[in-house]
């Protein structure tokens, strides 16, 4: 046990200093009657949990905690000094909001970031999920451990989704919007079902969430980012995060992938095996934590891999070369526009050229941006579906004619420049 004197010295000491150093490690808080340990009152069956804080915190893991960093990580050892972003490919019901909660309530009560914050200044933890309900399962446990006598007076003001601390930090709950995390400066960002928010596809996408985070957790040295869910489909952040980490031994950024049992041994291996009976590919995800195949878009991400020449994102326009073109059009407020441009190769067709405009953007000007594109392909006729009717036929005809007029002038016609849409590989 910690004495409270003995904790405001060394906080007060880190702030002198311009650090973050805590007075109590998160292990030996957990075991504290007096701060989380109500929590965690059977050691047993947070094995698991104990050897992650570790890991992430940068303690040192006897062999059962070091054997179970390799087995969840597929690394062979940790970094020194722990991490600073996490991502937790976990089952349901092993614990990823308790433990978020007590991260977040660490973070909060006994690391001092007033030394990198301004005069009036406060810093926000922010829980965010796919909406605000889901929020509040971490937030709720969170209150909980904040009612503890030693850290109970810290609360200056509460609402049913924001904590003010007299430390500077508002704890609060953020829905899944990366216009929301805008304009503040955060010290942790807890994500929580990541793989459940919107896709990628959408005007909301979870990648564009996760970085418009990171500018607000530039200036404060120590901040932590920890993305946690069950498993779904081989798509967004959560499975980018683990395609490019897992099993990374140089890789800041941390991934640990386990299954229910294996965090939560609490839950019965008959209810397990009963879901897996029940329905197999779909229990692997959730309580095995292995990304689904059989929801797949139409080609498998194996298939696409396959056939993309790694490191080239576009091939330029070759004299005597017949191209084709697709588009996708869009009306600019929800979904992205898209166009590929493509030639045939004996029996195999060889994708030169992908854009795509992502909202929100002016139809006119992408249409237009897109014909000078398929002129520098001397394509005439670009193919595309029903979408609005006659207008993105009418567009282009009218793009289309510009660019032909233009080119009719010109003795040596040069290509307009296109502008900067993402490019993807092909």
């Amino acid at each position: 046990m910690t004495s409270r004197p003995a904790a405001t010295a060394t906080a007060k000491r880190a702030k002198a200093k311009g650090t973050t150093t805590a007075p109590i490690s998160i292990v030996r808080a957990c075991q504290d009657p007096d701060i989380f340990g109500p929590w965690f009152k059977d050691a047993k069956t947070f094995v698991a949990w104990l050897a992650f804080l570790r890991v992430m915190f940068g303690l040192s893991l006897d062999e059962i905690a070091l054997n179970l960093f390799r087995e969840c990580t597929g690394r062979s050892v940790p970094a020194i000094g722990g991490y600073r972003e996490v991502t937790l490919v976990i089952g349901r019901r092993g614990g990823k909001s308790l433990m978020m909660a007590l991260i977040a309530a660490y973070l909060a009560c006994f690391l001092d970031w007033r030394p990198f914050l301004t005069g009036g200044e406060r810093a926000s933890i922010m829980i965010i999920a796919a909406d605000r309900r889901q929020a509040t399962v971490i937030f709720k446990y969170l209150r909980g451990m904040l009612g503890v006598p030693m850290l109970e007076s810290l609360i200056e003001r509460e609402t049913l989704d924001t904590i003010e601390l007299s430390n500077g930090i508002t704890i609060e709950i953020q829905t899944a919007s990366f216009k929301t995390v805008r304009g503040r400066t955060v010290v942790a960002a807890l994500c929580d079902e990541l793989a459940f928010w919107s896709s990628e596809d959408s005007a909301n996408p979870d990648t564009e969430i996760v970085a418009a985070l990171r500018p607000a957790m530039a200036t404060i040295p120590g901040a932590v980012m920890i993305k946690a869910s069950s498993p779904y489909a081989r798509r967004g952040a959560l499975w980018n995060d683990f395609k490019r980490h897992f099993a990374k031994d140089d890789s800041a950024t941390l991934v640990w992938q386990a299954d229910t049992r294996t965090m939560n041994p609490s839950v019965p291996q008959s209810f397990i095996d009963a879901a897996y009976e029940d329905d197999a590919a779909s229990a692997a995800a959730e309580y095995g934590a292995q990304f689904r195949t059989d929801v797949e878009s139409f080609v498998s991400r194996e298939a696409v891999e396959a056939c993309v020449v790694q490191g080239r994102f576009e091939l330029p326009p070759v004299p005597n070369i017949q191209y084709v073109a697709f588009a996708d059009p869009s009306g600019g407020s929800s979904d992205s526009m898209t166009m590929a441009i493509a030639h045939r190769e004996g029996e195999n067709v060889v994708l030169d050229a992908v854009r795509e405009s992502k909202p929100p953007f002016s139809p006119e000007a992408v249409v237009s941006d897109f014909a000078a594109l398929l002129k520098s392909y001397r394509v005439g006729t670009v193919i595309g579906d029903r979408y609005a009717g006659a207008w993105p036929r009418e567009r282009f005809e009218i793009s289309r004619h510009n660019l032909f007029a233009q080119r009719e002038a010109e003795e040596r016609p040069v290509p307009r420049p296109v502008a900067d849409h993402q490019r993807r590989p092909c």
